[in-house]
C-alpha cells in the first residue's frame, strides 16, 4: 500500500552528477561517491556503481525488517546477515534488475530462517517497492 506525502517521516536527497560516470552524493555529505559503469558494462570499474548502491540499501533494508520480523516472532537472529545481489542486464525494453537476497542466521534451524526472511520480504520497503517490477530470489 501507497504513503502520502504527509505520511513521510523521513526523505532521503541525493544528486547524481554525468550519471553512470560522474559523482552522487547526499545533501548531508553523509555519501558522496564517484560512479563508473563497471568493466562487465564497459565502464572503468574505478569507482562504484548504482547497482552496488542499491544492493547496500536493499541489504540493509531487509536485515532492518528481519529485525522486526524476529522480534514479532520472538526468534532470535544476532550474529545474522542478509547479502543483496543485484545483477543488471539486457531486456526488451534495454536494461532490466535482479535480485536475490540470501540470509545467514545462525541461531534458527533452517525451516525458521526461511520462515522469517519470507515474512521479512513482506513488510521491507524494498521488497515492496519492486514487488511485480523485478525478479527477487530469496535464500538461506
Amino acid at each position: 500500500m501507497s504513503i502520502t506525502q504527509s505520511d513521510v517521516a523521513y526523505t532521503a536527497v541525493a544528486t547524481a552528477e554525468n550519471g553512470r560516470d560522474g559523482r552522487v552524493a547526499t545533501n548531508d555529505g553523509q555519501l558522496d561517491v564517484v560512479v563508473n559503469p563497471p568493466k562487465e558494462l564497459g565502464g572503468s570499474g574505478a569507482g562504484t556503481n548504482p547497482e552496488q548502491l542499491f544492493a547496500a540499501g536493499y541489504s540493509a533494508c531487509f536485515q532492518g525488517a528481519l529485525g522486526v520480523v524476529a522480534k514479532n516472532e520472538n526468534a532470535d537472529i544476532s550474529g545474522s546477515t542478509v547479502t543483496a545481489e543485484v545483477g543488471i542486464g539486457k531486456n526488451d525494453e534495454g536494461f532490466g534488475l535482479i535480485v536475490k537476497i540470501s540470509a545467514v542466521i545462525p541461531n534458527v534451524d533452517a525451516t525458521t530462517a526461511k520462515d522469517l526472511i519470507e515474512k521479512a520480504h513482506q513488510v521491507c520497503p524494498y521488497s515492496k517497492a519492486t514487488r511485480g517490477n523485478i525478479t527477487v530470489e530469496l535464500s538461506v
